[in-house]
């Protein structure tokens, strides 16, 4: 019906669509694609304060190369033969016996030809890789680690990882570990410092000196009159980590108070303070019925030893009672 030009060979329509030859490797190639290899992830240590200025580090690593001298073919002459051993699949099956009629099968990289499925003869081996194909390489690589990056952020070296033939490299990745820091906590962008004042300074005022992550000395101080009461918070703008995107934005800078209380008052201090102090709320109670109250006293207490105390008592109690239920039921069994 005559053969114009709109016809299209139905190999390429599968070619297009599947990447393939219908009739696998003795078709058409056009399509087929390269498997991709392994990235290679290395953990990167940094400070906070690395994160906090941006810094940069030189590493030595050792990678595979394509053999320079053979293109990575290992051999002299570039030919190589299938595989004896796994007949060019690159695998090889096993079978194990577990017991009767009940086997296992397993699959392995053939070790004659290292999964390659293919060997080289001994006369025509390349000197330089010995038939490996690849080399080993030293290379330094400079990682660059930006202003506010993140905790497990990464930074990636394209197509550096190790070669092989046939294959389209991988690339090393960069994992960034913060150290942990004896001052600041981090959470995004902000920052966290845990400051401890006196009960005279949380009431009168206070002063003092705070060192930054870029060695700046911030001076801290409260306002006149400002009472700071305990498990408060203050922020300074402005103070916290720089932003990645945009390094010129900073987060905050948050204070987190704890107040030290002294642990006993002499009674001058206490009449004092009680002159100073606005009045105690005065009690709602007459004599005749704080007369009739029951005195009490109040002792100090450690929670954690309390509550460790509380479930070692009964788990022996719960220990006791099945004692007592196990030995009442070999009593039974005895009797029956």
């Amino acid at each position: 019906m005559g053969g114009g030009g709109g016809g299209h060979d139905p190999f390429d329509i599968f070619s297009s669509f599947f990447g393939g030859s219908p009739f696998g490797s003795g078709g058409s190639s056009r399509g087929r694609r390269q498997r991709r290899g392994e990235d290679v992830v290395h953990p990167l240590k940094v400070s906070l304060e690395d994160l906090y200025l941006g810094t940069s580090k030189k590493l030595s690593l050792s990678r595979n190369v394509l053999c320079s001298k053979c293109n990575g073919k290992g051999s002299k002459s570039g030919a190589s033969m299938t595989c004896a051993g796994c007949q060019g699949t690159g695998m090889k099956v096993s079978i194990r016996h577990l017991g009767p009629s009940m086997i296992q099968q397993m699959q392995h990289p053939c070790n004659e030809c290292k999964g390659t499925g293919e060997t080289i003869n001994d006369r025509d081996r390349c000197q330089q890789c010995k038939g490996e194909k690849v080399v080993q390489e030293k290379k330094v690589l400079e990682v660059v680690v930006e202003k506010g990056m993140q905790n497990g952020q990464k930074i990636t070296f394209p197509g550096e990882a190790d070669e092989a033939p046939d294959t389209v490299t991988g690339d090393i990745v960069f994992v960034l570990q913060q150290k942990e820091h004896p001052k600041f906590k981090r959470k995004a962008d902000d920052l966290f410092v845990e400051h401890t004042l006196s009960l005279t300074e949380a009431l009168c005022g206070f002063q003092f000196v705070l060192a930054h992550l870029d060695g700046r000395q911030l001076l801290i101080k409260s306002n006149p009159g400002e009472v700071v009461k305990p498990d408060s918070y203050k922020a300074i703008n402005d103070e916290g980590m720089p932003n990645y995107q945009r390094h010129f934005l900073k987060g905050k800078l948050y204070i987190h108070f704890s107040v030290e209380f002294p642990d006993t008052l002499s009674l001058d201090q206490v009449k004092a303070l009680e002159a100073t102090l606005p009045l105690k709320p005065t009690s709602q109670l007459t004599d005749m019925e704080l007369d009739e109250c029951e005195e009490t006293t109040l002792h100090d207490v450690n929670m954690e030893e309390e509550i460790r105390r509380r479930q070692q008592a009964q788990q022996e109690a719960y220990e006791e009672d099945e004692d007592m239920h196990g030995g009442a039921q070999r009593v039974q069994c005895a009797q029956q």
